[in-house]
């Protein structure tokens, strides 16, 4: 049975811009605002991680303090940071983040080229963050990598994916995104995946974050859409690319998804045409062409 609602949890300024040339802090914050007023109700803003590492979300902080201090701030809508460690979660807490979110991986081999630590360290290193996140009331979202291929080991085993996915809800994330990072999945290989990952975490708190790689992203949500994920990752107007593929595209624009379940009859409370604007205009702001079909469609 298909879903009667969808929420979007909008990544294209954090996990989108990440990956794109860079843009001013007054850029970003346009495009929060637009992505706000097409009613856009999840919104990641922002990662507090090295800027040696990720120069492009140097600002990070600058960002959410703006955002605190908004005048015409939406009411409802979250905005979330990347946090790897306690010390981007108090940099986050400070600033203003209403969530934070953490990430783990279903990959060995990614963990350890990604973050130089093992799965299971790397799990050990949120538990003082979640702790503090109690503390101090604040929600914490988990992501899980390569839950359906790894660029270094190839296919990974479902049976990580739920036990990696198991333990960061038993920790505290009130919910598991998972993600096929490099968008190698299909869509009988996501569903069975996502059965799988449903045995151990309650599907109603499973996000899918699909990447659109080799073009699979959309029929991988629809094979999705009928064990109970209602909760998707994207990115407007496809902002960031693949980066284990070279020149490839990356995330799923969240306006192809928008069109895809309005016509099917599924709400997802978001104005197409008014996000449709917002990725024009962050896309205009990049010097890049609209990585959105849906987009380019309704220019046209």
């Amino acid at each position: 049975m298909l879903p009667t609602k969808v929420s979007i949890f909008e990544v294209g300024a954090r996990d989108g811009l990440q990956n794109e040339a860079p843009v001013t802090t007054a850029d970003k914050l346009t495009l929060i605002q637009q992505l706000a007023d097409a009613g856009v109700k999840r919104i990641e803003a922002g990662s507090f991680v090295s800027p040696k590492w990720v120069p492009q979300m140097a600002d990070s902080d600058a960002v959410f303090q703006q955002l605190k201090h908004q005048i015409n701030r939406q009411s409802g809508v979250v905005y979330s940071a990347l946090t790897p460690n306690l010390k981007g979660f108090e940099l986050a807490l400070a600033a203003g983040a209403d969530e934070v979110a953490i990430f783990g991986a279903a990959s060995e081999s990614f963990s350890q080229k990604n973050i130089n630590c093992s799965i299971d360290e790397s799990i050990a290193r949120f538990i003082p963050l979640i702790e503090q996140a109690k503390k101090h009331n604040i929600a914490v979202r988990g992501y899980v990598s390569c839950v359906l291929g790894c660029p270094y080991e190839g296919h990974i085993n479902v049976s990580e994916v739920a036990r990696v996915s198991e333990i960061l809800y038993q920790m505290g994330c009130y919910e598991i995104s998972l993600g096929d990072t490099i968008g190698v999945g299909t869509p009988t290989d996501a569903r069975k995946m996502v059965e799988a990952v449903a045995n151990v975490v309650p599907v109603d708190k499973l996000a899918l974050h699909f990447h659109d790689t080799y073009g699979q992203a959309l029929a991988n949500i629809l094979a999705c859409l009928e064990t109970g994920v209602s909760v998707f990752d994207t990115s407007v107007a496809g902002l960031g690319g693949c980066p284990y593929a070279k020149g490839a595209s990356g995330n799923l624009a969240t306006e192809d998804l928008v069109y895809m379940l309005h016509g099917m009859g599924i709400d997802t409370g978001i104005d197409l045409a008014k996000l449709a604007l917002a990725g024009d205009t962050i896309s205009r702001a990049l010097g890049r062409t609209n990585g959105s079909k849906v987009a380019n469609a309704i220019r046209a």
